[in-house]
C-alpha cells in the first residue's frame, strides 16, 4: 500500500532487505533520531523513516548506513520535503 509522505520534512526510505543486512537496529535509529513509534514505518519491502526535524542528526544516520555498506540510491535514500503543500506524494515498493 502507498504511504503519503508529508511535505516540509525529511523522511529516509530504505529497502528493507538492505536495512536488514546492514545489521543496524531500530534501536539505534531512535537512540540517533528520537522517534516517535509513527516515524518510522515497515510497508512491505520498504522502510519510510520520519518526518525528520533535524538535519544533523539525520547525517549521522546517512553516514552509518553508508560505514554498514549500504549505498545510497540503491539501498537507501533521502527525500527532503521540499514540494509544496498542495501537492500529495505517495511512495510505495518498486517490482523489479
Amino acid at each position: 500500500m502507498a504511504q503519503e509522505i508529508p511535505a516540509g520534512h525529511s523522511v529516509l526510505l530504505i529497502r528493507r532487505d538492505a536495512y536488514e543486512r546492514s545489521g543496524i537496529t531500530r534501536q539505534a535509529i531512535d537512540e540517533r533520531l528520537n522517534l516517535t513509534p509513527d516515524e518510522f514505518r515497515v510497508d512491505g519491502r520498504l522502510i519510510i523513516i520520519g518526518p525528520l526535524p533535524d538535519d544533523t542528526a539525520f547525517r549521522d544516520v546517512l553516514d552509518d548506513f553508508e560505514a554498514a555498506g549500504l549505498s545510497y540510491f540503491d539501498d537507501f535514500f533521502e527525500l527532503s520535503g521540499n514540494w509544496p503543500t498542495w501537492l500529495r506524494i505517495h511512495v510505495s515498493e518498486g517490482r523489479t
